[in-house]
């Protein structure tokens, strides 16, 4: 019986609805229903010519480059991306694949990216995925449920067992700083002591351009531990651990509580949403993170 241990790509697809139930996709400039504008960060456009500067130009948009190469001032033109991205960076810790409630964290974590990537299509985005890998590259952006068919196919393979080649969480972040335009959605799905691990300043370097969403994948044991001995297997050995003991509940907590409670409170500060998602929620739970108002970032 593999249900709640390895994610089948029947459930994810099925999860369609939860993501698709949510609200009506987006209508472009003149309300007709199909691509629209994406919801920008900063300039939120594309870069697409540079002319001579005129009277009257952002003096923000100035292109330095080319004016110290001619001597004469020139300023960036730019134009709406008609596409937004939706980039999923899955986090393939082996300490994802484990669970006591419902599923494993890795299941949900294949769950929570399935409605991602369901979203991105109600949305009109193209939709990619990747992993920290040195090898294996990522999931191209296609748009549409071809698109979202795709990540889902992948998030199937990654979270049905650890990858043996997982080069951990911030090396997926430098794939996908590669990958992200202006205006682009980010959806990090991680161990919470996977984002303990990176430094601050890189949430607020990805937030200043993009929308950035961080779920912490938990289970109810690792949050609430009961005052009990509790046994484990480690290397084919039974260990059992007294969590009875304040000391062993203060080391418990400290590893597996402590980054939780530091990523909830220091993420928002640095532009990032975030919320924990337990192994026993509903895995669109997240959801009403997708599309809040925050304010523009020249």
């Amino acid at each position: 019986m593999s249900e709640g241990v390895v994610p089948s790509l029947s459930e994810l697809v099925a999860l369609r609805a939860a993501a698709s139930g949510r609200r009506a996709a987006r209508q472009g400039r003149h309300g007709v229903s199909g691509q629209a504008l994406s919801p920008l960060r900063g300039r939120g456009m594309e870069y697409a010519e540079s002319r001579e500067y005129s009277h009257g130009d952002d003096a923000r948009h100035i292109d330095w480059r080319l004016t110290a190469r001619t001597g004469r001032a020139h300023t960036k033109l730019f134009q709406a991306e008609r596409e937004r991205l939706s980039l999923i960076v899955a986090d393939t810790a082996p300490s994802l694949y484990f669970g006591t409630r419902v599923r494993f964290k890795s299941v949900q974590a294949a769950r929570a990216g399935a409605v991602a990537a369901w979203a991105a299509v109600r949305d009109g985005d193209r939709i990619a995925a990747l992993r920290g890998s040195l090898r294996e590259p990522p999931v191209t952006p296609a748009a549409g449920p071809r698109g979202a068919l795709r990540v889902l196919d992948a998030m199937v393979r990654w979270y049905a067992q650890a990858p043996a080649d997982d080069a951990g969480l911030e090396v997926g972040l430098d794939h996908a700083a590669r990958l992200l335009r202006p205006g682009s959605r980010l959806l990090v799905l991680a161990d919470p002591a996977s984002v303990a691990a990176l430094p601050a300043r890189r949430w607020a370097t990805l937030a200043q351009h993009h929308e950035v969403v961080v779920l912490l994948l938990t289970d109810p044991v690792e949050t609430q531990p009961p005052r009990a001995m509790l046994p484990f297997s480690r290397d084919g050995q039974r260990i059992e651990l007294d969590l009875g003991a304040d000391d062993a509940r203060r080391r418990w907590r400290e590893t597996f509580v402590a980054p939780v409670d530091a990523a909830l409170e220091q993420l928002p500060a640095r532009g990032v949403r975030v919320q924990a998602l337990a192994t026993d929620a509903t895995s669109e739970s997240w959801l009403p993170l997708l599309g809040c108002a925050r304010p523009l970032v020249a």
